[in-house]
This record gives structure tokens, sequence and C-alpha cells, in this order.
């Protein structure tokens, strides 16, 4: 496996089809921003999935990733860019990067811009907060102050669902779980996976509500990159036939998948 670099600006292409250079190992078609490297654009921290420890990006999506790198023959490099740019597609369009594993939901309104990859990881909304804090779910938050992400599902679920909270948008998860942890806040809202591995080391702190939005993550490319798109499906079923996915899995969550 060909382990991820530490965060860097990734060099930018022309923003068309072209890119800045062929990719390695035989994939000809496949078109990269930059010559020799896969760049991921991901939004830090999202941990367990991507985040920073001792200068180098590591995570659940950086494993898989780094196997479509060494699929290509070249090594992954992360770009930490806000997430907004991500979904919107403008970051692809500007050649900044060749996809995204952000931990991203696929949704209608975001295949608009951008193209998605096979689905690879099950995923729901939760609230998050401080424990005997007498809150078990929206319900409870009338008055109060109401945590999410900028750009995410959270944050359209909380605006659609928790009717009289004081919504409280953060740039990033990290800025989010701060205002949680201070108190800022009274709860917030984010995927499970990030929420219950922040749980883990929070021990002050719990998840009291999951909401069933049945969503999907996928990895984003730039639309009509079929080519890439090809070698990031065929990568992910592979890993998952071998048994790759859930040793990877495990790795990062302390149990295996749920058979589907």
């Amino acid at each position: 496996m060909v382990p991820a670099l530490a965060i860097g600006l990734a060099g930018c292409g022309d923003g068309d089809s072209g890119g800045g250079g062929d990719a390695g190992g035989g994939e000809s078609g496949v078109q990269l921003v930059a010559e020799g490297q896969l760049t991921n654009c991901t939004g830090l921290p999202y941990k367990p999935f991507e985040y920073e420890e001792n200068g180098e990006v590591i995570g659940f999506d950086i494993d898989l990733m780094d196997l479509v790198a060494e699929e290509l023959g070249v090594e992954q490099v992360v770009v930490d860019t806000p997430f907004d740019g991500i979904q919107s597609g403008a970051d692809f369009n500007a050649g900044k990067c060749d996809l995204s594993s952000a931990g991203m939901t696929i949704t209608d309104s975001r295949k608009q811009n951008i193209d998605f990859s096979d689905p690879y990881f099950d995923a729901t909304q939760a609230l998050v907060t401080k424990k005997d804090s007498g809150i078990t779910g929206l319900d409870d938050l009338s008055g109060k102050r109401l945590g999410v992400q900028n750009s995410t599902t959270g944050y359209d679920y909380a605006n659609e669902n928790a009717a009289g909270a004081e919504i409280v948008n953060y740039e990033d998860l990290g800025l989010m779980l701060l205002a949680v942890e201070s108190g800022d806040v009274a709860a917030a809202i984010n995927d499970n996976g990030v929420l219950y591995d922040w749980v883990k080391e929070k021990t002050d702190f719990e998840v009291v509500a999951e909401f069933d939005t049945g969503e999907q993550y996928g990895i984003g490319v730039r639309k009509g990159n079929t080519a890439l798109l090809e070698v990031i499906n065929r990568v992910l079923a592979e890993t998952k036939e071998s048994g790759e996915y859930d040793r990877i899995y495990e790795k990062w969550f302390g149990t295996k998948p749920d058979a589907n």
C-alpha cells in the first residue's frame, strides 16, 4: 500500500479534461492534475475517515484511496480544503484535485455538480451532547444552540427538522466539536461514524440519538471523468471481494462491517 503524503498544495491543471499528466500503471485513459500523483481534496479533520496525525493525513478513506493510487502507479497527495468547494464541484473544475474522499454522502443535488463512485460506506445522522444534559432528541433543543457543519447533510437535516433550535454553522467538524466541548452549543448533528469515534476519547459526552437518513458515501470526481471513476469502482469492488475492505474497516472502526 502506498502511504498518503502529508498535507500539501497540489499542482493545478487547466481545469479541462486533459489535466496535468497520464496516470502510471497502464491506465493511459486516466488524466491527473499533477503528474505522478493522485490528488485527493478533503476537509480535515473528519476522524476516523481523514485526519492529520504527526504531520501525516491518515484514516479509513485515505487507506482506500491509497489502493486507487497504487492501481494507477502513483502516490496519493491530500489537499485540505473547505468542503463547499468539493461538493459544489468548484475544486474539480479549477483543476485542484482528481478526486475527493471526504466522508461525502451521495445526494441528488451534489450529483448535479460532481460524479460519484459506487457507494462504499453506509451512514446516518446522529446527535451528540454532554452526558446528563437532559437532551435526548431534537425536541429537547427548542431555544438552545445546535451546532452543524457547513454544506453537509447534517446541516440540511438540522434546518429541516430542528424547529425551535438556534442553528449555529461551523466551517469544519473540528470547530463544531470544540463548540460542543466548550458548551458554546448544547448539542451538534453530524454523521454517526465521526461522532461515535469522538466520544470514545471525550467520555463526558455521548451520542444520544440517531436519525434514519439512509445515507451512503461515495468518492467524488469531476463531471464526466469516467476514466478515473471506472478505476475507483474497480478497486472498490476488488477490495470488497478480496476481504481487504473488511480489514481496513476493522482497523479504523474496531469491528467488521455488517453483512449486506
